[in-house]
């Protein structure tokens, strides 16, 4: 399974590298609100939620399904107009100005797809103009709890009183802790974009891609990107409506993260992060033996995916995977038999969400597959 990227007939030049202010504080967000998906930065978010004020981090918590569970694309706005031609912004402000111009439904589009599901990429019908669209936005939100269900109904309501909230919003991150941590980091992702545009000029697109990351690679015939995820999908470089190219987006925060925009009518994006910390190893070689066995079986890799990044029902999971509900719960219950897999009741819903920090044991390459 992969994320294509058609490419053929691109020239070199379209394919851009550049650091995103926007989308770092994103991730930064993402780490803030997930920090077993990032044990080597666990100093830094213990720290940095502790000092948060309450009445920030209570701000935080009504959009954190933004950068929790899945990552909006509304990080990304430079994507979606043609005339950035693929450039984020050189600062906070100007990506967020770029934010203000999508439109609404664009806006809405963005914070309510979910990038890990099939309808990601479709081309679906907008929530904001078509009704069942808007009901099965509302039942996803519904599952995450009360928090999630309000903004997600504010949002359908009214884009842009959002919009503007979720700018103030931005700002105050920025004020609290970003400016700081982007005024640190910024140098290393600019040195890191200039070094992979050299790559590319010098070498060639492989070379380049291959620097990036080892899941990103070029087809024998140079048509095409393949980035290597437990998912699938397929996009266009060559999209008149955003005009053609590839922007790669250099990210401090991000591992183990391996983001790809591949949304319908927006650029393509490669969101990749410029280091990999160690993780600790396994306890036991019975432990590991037992949790690699109870994760042989192909269908329960792939439940992983959503589960690693949040909690889900086994109707979701069903769902997600087209299999009966019963063989969902066959499946987590090998997983939890392991320590795989935690669960816990949230009013009528079940959810079941996969234990990061035992994962974790299970070595580098499994969490980072996983996450990607």
């Amino acid at each position: 399974m992969s994320v294509t990227i058609d490419i053929a007939g691109l020239p070199p030049e379209r394919l851009v590298f550049r650091p995103s202010p926007l989308l770092e504080l994103c991730t930064a967000l993402h780490a803030l609100a997930e920090p077993g998906h990032h044990p080597g930065l666990h100093g830094w978010t213990t720290a940095t939620s502790s000092a948060l004020k309450p009445e920030l981090a209570d701000r935080l918590c009504e959009a954190d399904f933004l950068w929790t569970s899945t990552f909006s694309d509304i990080a990304l706005p430079f994507a979606a107009l043609p005339d950035t031609q693929g450039q984020p912004g050189a600062t906070l402000a100007e990506d967020l100005d770029m934010l203000d111009r999508l439109s609404d439904e664009l806006f809405v589009d963005a914070a309510m797809e979910i990038s890990c599901t099939s309808r990601y990429g479709s081309g679906a019908p907008s929530p904001l103009v078509d009704a069942e669209a808007r009901e099965q936005a509302l039942e996803r939100a519904t599952a995450r709890g009360p928090r999630p269900l309000s903004f997600a109904k504010r949002l359908l309501d009214d884009p842009p009183a959002v919009r503007a909230w979720m700018r103030r919003l931005f700002e105050d991150c920025a004020e609290a802790f970003f400016h700081d941590i982007w005024q640190r980091v910024r140098v290393q992702l600019a040195a890191d974009a200039r070094h992979k545009t050299e790559v590319l000029r010098h070498k060639g697109l492989a070379e380049a891609l291959a620097e990036v990351s080892s899941a990103v690679t070029l087809a024998d015939d140079g048509s095409r990107i393949h980035v290597d995820k437990l998912g699938s999908g397929r996009t266009t470089a060559l999209d008149p409506a955003v005009g053609p190219g590839v922007t790669f987006v250099p990210s401090s925060f991000g591992w183990p993260h391996l983001w790809v925009l591949h949304a319908r009518s927006w650029r393509p994006v490669v969101h990749y992060p410029v280091a990999a910390p160690e993780l600790p190893g396994p306890r036991s070689l019975d432990l590991l033996t037992l949790r690699l066995e109870a994760l042989s079986h192909p269908m329960r890799i792939r439940m992983c995916r959503y589960l690693a990044r949040a909690s889900y029902t086994t109707g979701e999971l069903a769902a997600a995977h087209d299999i009966s509900a019963p063989e969902v719960s066959r499946h987590i219950a090998v997983m939890k038999k392991a320590g795989l897999v935690t669960t816990r009741r949230r009013g009528r819903y079940v959810m079941h969400q996969l234990d990061l920090t035992v994962v974790a044991r299970l070595g580098s390459d499994f969490l980072e597959g996983v996450l990607r």
